[in-house]
């Protein structure tokens, strides 16, 4: 039986391994193609490939298998839950794999694309420029082709140059195009998470009722250098969505 192949993760030794780890695999899973094997690497394996130990493997393993993202059964190995819950909860711990992982898993469209005059309220973001580009898409559960989350990005000129298009038709998080593809060196993403209510064009495109609850995140991404090279803002469905955060104690 074919084996699926998960991603490689650069880890931050600032944040707990088994999360980085758990958060990339997820980011994987979601992220993976509909002919891709369900089948897992053994334990050792996936150690290896991450660079990590078996017992911090193992933990990470666990966190997917309690999401119901994975099952694992003694001697025959550990598998891809095809019909893993679709519901799950914006978490925000700090690792950029977290936030591909949060981008990741669902059907998109590319609604559109090109110039946008930069908004009033993301100025801050962008001094000196009049213009970015935008790209806005919508997302769909895989398996029931439910709306779940609409997503527009402001993206800084110099780094949307990099960006094909048919990478986030494929479904790709931004996050992932900029620093995959575009090779942009991410150096930090601020996140923010607040309850609003559904304005007219996020409940014609999620398919609900006008002022419905909706869970707004707003992602500043910063490059190496400082600068800002994306803003998204990403409308969630409140009852597809949680908002979670993770605190470690030492």
């Amino acid at each position: 039986m074919s084996v699926f192949a998960p991603d490689s993760l650069e880890l931050n030794r600032k944040l707990p391994l088994w999360y980085q780890v758990s958060q990339s695999l997820r980011a994987s899973i979601l992220g993976r193609s509909p002919e891709a094997p369900l089948r897992l690497p053994t334990e050792d394996r996936l150690a290896q490939h991450y660079g990590v130990s078996v017992l911090t493997m193992r933990q990470a393993l666990k966190e997917l298998e309690s999401e119901g993202l994975i099952t694992r059964h003694r001697r025959r190995g550990t598998f891809i839950e095809p019909e893993a819950r679709r519901e799950r909860a914006v978490r925000v711990m700090g690792s950029v794999d977290a936030i591909v992982a949060q981008q990741s898993g669902d059907r998109t469209t590319l609604l559109d694309h090109g110039p946008r005059a930069v908004p009033a309220e993301l100025a801050e973001h962008f001094p000196g420029l009049g213009e970015v580009m935008g790209y806005r898409r919508l997302r769909h559960d895989s398996a029931s082709g439910e709306p779940t989350n609409w997503a527009e990005n402001y993206v800084h000129p110099d780094a949307a140059g990099r960006i094909d298009p048919a990478d986030l038709e494929r479904g790709w998080p931004m996050t992932k195009v900029l620093r995959d593809v575009a090779g942009v060196r991410i150096s930090r993403i601020t996140d923010t998470v607040e309850a609003r209510l559904a304005d007219p064009e996020t409940a014609r495109l999620l398919d609900v009722p006008l002022l419905s609850p909706i869970l707004h995140y707003t992602g500043v991404t910063w490059d190496e250098t400082g600068r800002v090279v994306d803003v998204v803002r990403i409308h969630y469905r409140g009852d597809r969505f949680s908002f979670s955060v993770t605190v470690e104690a030492p």
